[in-house]
């Protein structure tokens, strides 16, 4: 693995990670919007990842089989940011408030703040390690420079 590579490997790293706190911090800030411009409330996003340059048809053994090889130096890509379908809106009784329906009551977005919360601290120390590695990467680039001027 080239030096480059591990700088491309760590910086895509860090460059998903912002995405993903970019994504928790949009959650967090509509927890309580209970209509968006079409009408519903906010959808909690979640934003997956996959292997840059992986086949996606491969299964997961083939793809660790190959790693040494094919994989080495590909770094992660955002897969995509989907809206969180599975989990239940949160239903909550207040006949006052502008969106109730018949019976009294609002519907508000899957979002759950110690969730988020805790993904966010996982999408920080992520970042975090990444940052490190780079850093590590760097170093050793720079005592490899400094033996070959000697």
């Amino acid at each position: 693995m080239s030096m480059f590579s591990a700088f491309n490997i760590n910086a895509s790293g860090m460059t998903a990670q912002r995405l993903r706190m970019d994504t928790i911090a949009e959650n967090v800030a509509n927890a309580d919007t209970t209509r968006t411009e079409d009408g519903t409330p906010y959808v909690r996003k979640i934003v997956t990842f996959a292997t840059k340059g992986a086949d996606r048809s491969q299964d997961f053994h083939k793809v660790l089989k190959g790693a040494t090889a094919a994989y080495v130096g590909q770094g992660v890509k955002v897969n995509g940011i989907y809206e969180d379908t599975e989990s239940e809106q949160n239903m909550v009784y207040d006949p006052s408030h502008p969106d109730a329906d018949e019976n009294g009551y609002v519907t508000y977005p899957n979002v759950n703040i110690v969730t988020e919360m805790t993904n966010l601290i996982d999408a920080s120390r992520a970042y975090e390690a990444n940052a490190t590695a780079f850093n590590a990467s760097k170093s050793m680039a720079l005592q490899g420079l400094q033996l070959s001027q000697q």
